[in-house]
């Protein structure tokens, strides 16, 4: 069974982008992109209300950091502390050595490369670091944007789950990509 270990937490670069930890200081960006019904269309969370509700969501972030049971970066530039978005590793399954990739990111910066950039980096990081076998991605089938990352950084649909999930009353599908360490 994997053990995971994120003491000391890993700041991780990529050639434009620093993935670093998310503090009490990122609480109105992490308001704006969990309160904002574009950027949770495919998340089935409640939105976050106010700043208490934002600072809670960081508080539960950093939890799983302590405890060793999921990761979160913040995603900013290099060059500008600002959190652009939201990149990590959920459901770990260590008995598997397994984990689910996860990424939101503020509308203004779509189209950029930036969230492909990170996940790439972040395979590297599960596969080497976190020594996975096999990484998944869950998705709504509806999320093209998120399935054409998947895609470009070497994914492969693996199921198409109907009416898998209910979630205020209505059931949705989800779809799962995966990818084996080779």
């Amino acid at each position: 069974m994997l053990e995971f270990n994120f003491h000391p937490f890993p700041v991780i670069e990529t050639e434009r982008l620093l993935l670093r930890r998310i503090t009490n200081d990122d609480v109105n960006e992490i308001f704006e992109l969990r309160s904002n019904p574009e950027t949770m269309k495919y998340i089935p969370r409640p939105l976050v209300k106010n700043n208490e509700d934002a600072l809670e969501h960081i508080a539960m972030i950093e939890e799983k950091i302590e405890t060793n049971v999921g990761i979160n970066w913040g995603i900013t530039l290099k060059d500008n502390p600002k959190l652009l978005g939201i990149i990590g590793y959920y459901r770990m399954q260590p008995e598997n050595h397994r984990a689910e990739i996860g990424y939101m990111l503020s509308p203004d910066y779509h189209g950029k490369g930036i969230i492909p950039e990170a996940v790439n980096r972040l395979i590297q990081y599960g596969f080497e670091d976190l020594k996975l076998h096999s990484i998944e991605a869950v998705i709504d089938p509806e999320n093209y944007a998120s399935e054409k990352v998947l895609q470009k950084c070497g994914f492969v649909k693996e199921a198409h789950l109907k009416e898998a999930e209910l979630y205020e009353g209505k059931f949705l599908d989800k779809v799962i990509y995966s990818l084996l360490q080779n």
